[in-house]
C-alpha cells in the first residue's frame, strides 16, 4: 500500500520530532524476522523507552536532516528499522543487542550517539552505558566515600587507645 503525500509528511515530521529529542539511534536490518518477533521487539522497545519505527529510507533521510543523526543519512540503505533512545542514551543499543542475541536475523548496521557515527561494533560499548539510576548510584557512592573514610579514620583513634589500654591490662594481669 503506497503512502499519500500527506501520510509521508506526517511520518517524516513524527520521526523528525523524535530524532530531535533522542539521545542515540540505532539502525538495524530486520529482514527475516517474523511478525510475532517484530511484535515482541516493539513491546520490549515500548517498555524500555525506545521509539522503534520501520520507515522507508528516503523518508528517514528527510526526517534526520537537521538533527544529531544526520550522519546516518548515507548508511540508510536496505530494509532497516530505526530505534531512538528517548530516556537513556544506551536504551536503544541495549534493546537491539539483547534482541539480536536470541534472533540472529536482527543485525545492527548503524549506531549514532552525540552527533557522531559509531561503528556497528561499538553497539556493545553504548549498550553497556549505565542507566540513569545506575549513574546516580555511582555518583552517590563517589560522593559518600570521602566522608566514610573520614569517619573511619576518626573512629580509629579511640579504637586504638582502647586496644592499647586492653593490651597493657592483659600484660599486667599475666605478670
Amino acid at each position: 500500500m503506497a503512502l499519500s503525500l500527506e501520510q509521508k509528511k506526517a511520518v517524516v515530521s513524527e520521526v523528525a520530532v523524535i530524532a530531535k529529542q533522542a539521545h542515540s539511534a540505532v539502525a538495524a536490518e530486520y529482514s527475516g524476522l517474523t511478525v510475532e518477533e517484530m511484535t515482541d521487539l516493539r513491546v520490549m522497545a515500548r517498555d524500555g523507552g525506545v521509539y522503534l519505527r520501520v520507515v522507508k529510507n528516503t523518508l528517514a533521510k528527510r526526517a534526520v536532516e537537521g538533527t544529531d543523526f544526520e550522519c546516518m543519512k548515507d548508511g540508510l540503505v536496505g530494509p532497516l528499522l530505526l530505534a531512538f533512545s528517548q530516556e537513556e542514551p544506551g536504551a536503544a543499543a541495549r534493546l537491539v543487542k539483547n534482541f539480536a542475541k536470541e534472533h540472529d536475523k536482527l543485525v545492527p548496521r548503524l549506531v549514532s550517539f552525540g552527533g557522531e557515527m559509531l561503528a556497528a561494533s561499538d553497539l556493545d560499548r553504548l549498550a553497556s552505558m549505565p542507566t540513569r539510576d545506575q549513574a546516580i548510584a555511582l555518583l552517590m557512592a563517589v560522593m559518600k566515600a570521602p566522608t566514610e573514610k573520614l569517619v573511619r579514620t576518626l573512629n580509629e583513634v579511640p579504637g586504638k587507645l582502647v586496644r592499647t589500654v586492653a593490651a597493657v591490662r592483659d600484660q599486667k594481669q599475666s605478670a
